[in-house]
């Protein structure tokens, strides 16, 4: 399953603007996976549907879990990630995650850079058992830089440029729970 996780116009994760707008005050929070629940539900794009050509560019970084178990987290070329975008990215991760703790591939190919506010939040990640950063550029090597040093010190994390090495990297912590 891929998720594309658009930022709501508000600076809001949708979740939190679909939750916010649809859910009585009352109400109890829903449960169930991702998987059980629909996309447009979450307020995530639907990776099939036709795009809006009068609707701004707005960075979408995917997110999908590998038939490995690893989730993977591409973070969208020629864009600077914020803070917004990587919350929706850190709330698809959690989901996929189902409160396990999985190995995490994050490509950063041609991301021209990401925030302070989306190191951090990368850096307060419960969901990963480990980290390996992907990227090929010489500035891909200095993002991974600044992600590593804000990374937990309980989190393994290492940089390559070979996702295939990064996912045999990762494979031995497929199994933590």
């Amino acid at each position: 399953m891929t998720v594309e996780a658009p930022v709501a116009p508000d600076e809001e994760t949708p979740l939190e603007a679909q939750s916010a707008v649809e859910a009585p005050a009352d109400a109890a929070p829903s449960s169930g996976t991702l998987a059980a629940r629909s996309l447009a539900g979450l307020g995530l794009a639907d990776p099939e549907a036709p795009a809006d050509p009068e609707a701004p560019a707005e960075p979408v970084i995917g997110v999908r879990q590998l038939a490995c178990g690893i989730i993977e987290v591409a973070l969208p070329p020629n864009q600077e990630i914020e803070g917004p975008e990587a919350r929706v990215a850190g709330a698809a991760v959690r989901a996929l995650a189902d409160g396990r703790r999985l190995p995490v591939l994050l490509v950063i190919s041609g991301a021209v850079g990401v925030s302070v506010e989306a190191r951090q939040v990368y850096a307060g990640s419960i969901a990963a058992s480990a980290v390996a950063i992907v990227g090929e550029t010489p500035v891909d090597r200095v993002i991974a830089h600044y992600l590593l040093r804000s990374k937990s010190d309980t989190i393994p994390a290492e940089f390559f440029r070979s996702r295939t090495e990064a996912l045999e990297w990762l494979r031995p912590y497929t199994s933590e729970k």
